[in-house]
């Protein structure tokens, strides 16, 4: 699903098509529904982008030339089609299976895998640090907002000082860079699937860059 939603998704930033953008968001709904993922977290990311939909449909059509009622609806759609293809991937797959994937079958960089995966596992840390930084302004009589350097670069030093931590961490483990490592799980990815994804991804090329339906 990856290499098809990268496939396609690469293809749709060329793509002139409504018609096209409209049946990718259908489809990826469909099988979002399929896989019976959150509807409340699906609506919440929806309705968060709508705003950029809109925004981008607007100045098309306000600020665009020639046909910009076309030109309009394509960068609208194409924001929702953008933001369904990944919610296909990131709304039915972990992280850690997604990149142990990638680095299997599409032979990304082991350190670069694992680097990601204690980034993610820190960030239940990240929000209990922000927090007790927090509480400690308070207690000083200062008062930390989002929207505010200072808070960024206490959370950046607090991360920094964990690389240590991290770095012995993975050690112990194990982990040593450049080095094979033992699996223990294997995941078999046949070779009909890598057809259908090429199937698929030459079917959208041909529609949108030959047939160019409206």
């Amino acid at each position: 699903m990856t290499v098809i939603m990268l496939g396609i998704g690469l293809s749709l930033s060329f793509s002139l098509s409504v018609k096209l953008n409209l049946l990718i968001c259908l489809i990826a709904i469909l099988y979002l529904a399929g896989c019976r993922v959150s509807l409340k977290t699906a609506i919440i990311v929806l309705l968060a982008a709508f705003p950029l939909a809109l925004g981008s449909w607007w100045s098309f059509l306000v600020f665009g030339t020639g046909d910009r009622w076309h030109t309009a609806w394509i960068y609208g759609t194409r924001v929702y089609a953008y933001l369904l293809l990944g919610m296909t991937v990131t709304m039915t797959t972990s992280v850690k299976e997604l990149l142990l994937s990638l680095e299997e079958h599409l032979h990304l960089s082991t350190t670069f895998v694992y680097g990601l995966l204690a980034a993610f596992n820190l960030l239940s840390r990240i929000k209990q640090a922000y927090r007790q930084i927090q509480y400690s302004a308070l207690i000083r009589g200062q008062v930390y907002h989002l929207w505010q350097p200072g808070i960024y670069l206490r959370i950046i030093l607090t991360a920094l000082n964990w690389s240590g931590d991290l770095a012995e961490a993975m050690t112990s483990q194990g982990f040593s860079e450049g080095e094979q490592r033992t699996r223990m799980h294997h995941e078999p990815l046949p070779s009909w699937q890598w057809i259908i994804a090429g199937i698929l991804i030459l079917s959208y090329c041909w529609t949108a860059f030959f047939i160019r339906p409206w």
